[in-house]
């Protein structure tokens, strides 16, 4: 087999349409690619959502890298608003256009070319999994779950894993994720009693014990963050009463807040506070008001040490920069393998992910996947 040329390989990804749910074609191409290559293939399939776990190499050996990443990809969003084909993988001025050319089929191609031919050239005395889902960009309840699920069942193990999602925000190498914060939702229902705005003592209006709530939690600071996050964050995303009627004191209103935190919180501790919160406000105005929350991952790091130096090592080699250390930006399927193995994040500049027009430089295909095979060369020596 020749040299795997990974801006070839990540066009014919683009090419495959597969918008989360739908498979499109990515596993199959890669499925036989690494069948092809001596990977032992296993597609991980849940409740409709195509996965696909790979292995070259001996089952249990204690010196196993593993690789994680997605290929399906956010909807392209108004297709007309697009200068080329989302599914194209049309080149211009040496830059590929397509829908996942930076989210992140260009990291699948990347990683799962590097393992080709790093096994094709030096067979190490180790193994190398590929992990790699189609429910990322949704839920991301059937898609790497599922494939640890799998593994654990199966006895499969990675020492340690990268996951190749776009981690530079300006230039090539410039960062790696060592955690990510946490993510909560919370959705908050207010109940009163309609009624004649004119009127307002034969009502209970729901409003302003919303605005009371959503102020009290807006306003209040979490923390001042620490040596590896940024401080936490709680967002209002959005205010509802649906009331058309100016006349009209409402029954229910609804408002949604989303915190990202760090490690001085879990998402037990925030739950807690925020049902200490609504409990003060409904004592103070009379007004039921039940939540709904959603974790959707707690926050993690891996503490600076052997694989972050590994990375960056191989980032610093090929580009010339030592990638900044970060847990910065939302959250990425690292949150289900930090339950498995010490992971990192590393991959291209991330600006044009789920835009219009989403587009990777040609040369930063070229960059990852050496800067890829230079961490599995360092890590088997």
């Amino acid at each position: 087999m020749s040299e795997i040329d990974a801006v070839a390989l990540t066009a014919d990804l683009i090419r495959c349409p597969s918008v989360t749910p739908n498979e499109g074609g990515a596993l199959v191409l890669l499925d036989a690619l690494l069948a092809d290559a001596g990977f032992e293939c296993t597609r991980v399939d849940r409740e409709g959502i195509s996965n696909l776990f790979a292995r070259w190499g001996a089952k249990g050996h204690d010196r196993t890298f593993g690789f994680n990443g997605h290929t399906d990809v956010v909807p392209v969003g108004d297709q007309a608003a697009w200068t080329t084909d989302p599914f194209g993988a049309e080149v211009k001025d040496g830059i590929m256009f397509g829908r996942g050319a930076t989210d992140m089929k260009s990291g699948v191609a990347a990683f799962a070319a590097a393992a080709i031919d790093f096994v094709r050239d030096t067979p190490p005395d180790g193994s190398i999994i590929l992990t790699i889902t189609g429910d990322e960009e949704a839920d991301a309840i059937y898609g790497t779950t599922a494939l640890l699920d799998y593994m654990d069942k199966t006895d499969e193990k990675m020492s340690v894993c990268l996951v190749g999602e776009p981690t530079c925000p300006n230039d090539m190498g410039d960062m790696m994720k060592i955690g990510r914060r946490g993510s909560l939702t919370a959705w908050f229902t207010f109940k009163g009693k309609q009624g004649h705005s004119a009127y307002p003592h034969r009502a209970k209006n729901p409003l302003p014990a919303m605005a009371a709530l959503v102020h009290r939690l807006a306003s209040h600071t979490l923390d001042e963050g620490n040596a590896h996050f940024d401080a936490s964050t709680l967002a209002v995303v959005t205010m509802d009463t649906g009331n058309p009627a100016t006349n009209v004191i409402p029954a229910e209103c609804r408002a949604t807040v989303n915190i990202r935190f760090n490690d001085i919180h879990s998402g037990e501790s925030l739950t807690s506070w925020l049902h200490a919160q609504l409990t003060d406000v409904s004592a103070e105005t009379g007004i039921d008001i039940d939540v709904n929350i959603k974790v959707s991952g707690e926050s993690f790091i891996t503490p600076p040490g052997p694989l972050s130096d590994l990375v960056a090592n191989a980032v610093q080699a090929e580009t010339g920069r030592t990638p900044e250390l970060s847990t910065s930006g939302g959250t990425s399927d690292a949150r289900f393998v930090k339950n498995h193995c010490p992971v990192v994040e590393f991959g291209l500049v991330g600006k044009t992910m789920h835009q219009v027009d989403e587009n990777v430089p040609v040369v930063q295909i070229q960059q990852l996947k050496a800067i890829y095979g230079r961490i599995l060369r360092d890590y088997f020596a």
